[in-house]
């Protein structure tokens, strides 16, 4: 069979020569998308995050100012908001507000070239402010768990262009975090102690933790039930049957600046003082910030209150 005159073999070698070029493009396109955390969108990821200027740095959220400090990032930071208070270093930082009252006017005062702020941080406007106003702004999101912690290292390290420094401290952490829960899981489940942890008691209303809360998070990785159980999200305000059908072994409160009531005040309450709790004046105190900040600390914080809870770490 012989090849038809009006086919042109010219018309074929564009078409040969774009398909030699994808060819020989291929081995440099694919480890560009290679996945892994240890592949090149990671690499590409970090260098993107690099090009925005972090050298003026504020951080909003303990958690948030703690990883900077641990990655050896603390130099970039020219404020910090009221509950970053670790390292003692970042108290010489000034101090831009409370976390959820935030004032952007305070922020943009610092003339920072970036903004690190956890999931929470707000009111709503200010932010809004803020990330209208020219300055890179990169949420860390929050969570109450091992894997949420490492999340916020590995978050706060892309930004900063450091990401084998954070894989290097998530590992650190994420050893000790192991530690700490297999320790506190050891104690068996019949021995557990009920603790209703109250948020704030002012004029005999109770606002306890429920469920996706800090506070029900680090109960649990100590080893201990939270009182209130499955029977509601976030913080809330209980009634009097409610704390009596609680019925907790422990009350815990936070000290932190202006904390309300004394323990005598707390106990003299009708409903905790028929509880377990109330009978044996069990109340206790722990700081707010390490506690329930879910940062590089969390693995201290985890036994701490299982020492406070049981006398000693669970064997």
């Amino acid at each position: 069979m012989t090849m038809s005159k009006s086919f042109d073999l010219r018309r074929v070698r564009p078409l040969g020569a774009a398909l030699t070029a994808v060819a020989l493009s291929l081995p440099f396109v694919l480890p560009l998308a290679a996945p892994g955390p240890d592949g090149f969108v990671r690499e590409a990821v970090a260098q993107e995050m690099q090009k925005v200027d972090t050298s003026k740095l504020v951080t909003i959220g303990g958690a948030v100012t703690e990883i900077v400090y641990a990655l050896g990032e603390g130099d970039r930071l020219v404020a910090r908001d009221s509950t970053s208070m670790y390292p003692e270093e970042a108290l010489k930082l000034p101090d831009v507000g409370y976390m959820r009252a935030l004032s952007p006017e305070g922020v943009i005062a610092v003339n920072p070239t970036a903004i690190l702020a956890v999931e929470g941080s707000g009111p709503t406007d200010a932010l809004a402010v803020l990330k209208t106003a020219g300055i890179p702004f990169e949420t860390v999101p929050e969570g109450y768990d091992r894997a949420a912690i490492l999340k916020k290292i590995d978050v706060v390290g892309d930004f900063l262009g450091v990401p084998e420094k954070a894989k290097a401290l998530e590992e650190t952490v994420g050893a000790d975090l192991d530690v700490a829960i297999a320790d506190a899981a050891r104690r068996p489940q019949s021995e557990r102690k009920r603790v209703l942890f109250i948020l704030s008691f002012q004029n005999g209303r109770i606002m306890a933790a429920g469920r996706h809360t800090a506070a029900d998070g680090i109960i649990g990785l100590a080893g201990a039930i939270n009182a209130t159980e499955d029977t509601f999200d976030g913080y809330k305000p209980l009634t009097d049957e409610a704390v009596i059908n609680a019925k907790p072994d422990v009350v815990m409160v936070m000290t932190r600046p202006g904390a309300g009531s004394t323990d005598e005040e707390v106990l003299a309450h009708p409903a905790i003082a028929v509880t377990p709790a109330g009978q044996n004046k069990a109340v206790l105190r722990m700081n707010s910030l390490h506690l329930l900040g879910f940062g590089p600390r969390t693995a201290s914080a985890i036994r701490d209150l299982n020492k406070e809870l049981y006398g000693n770490v669970s064997q």
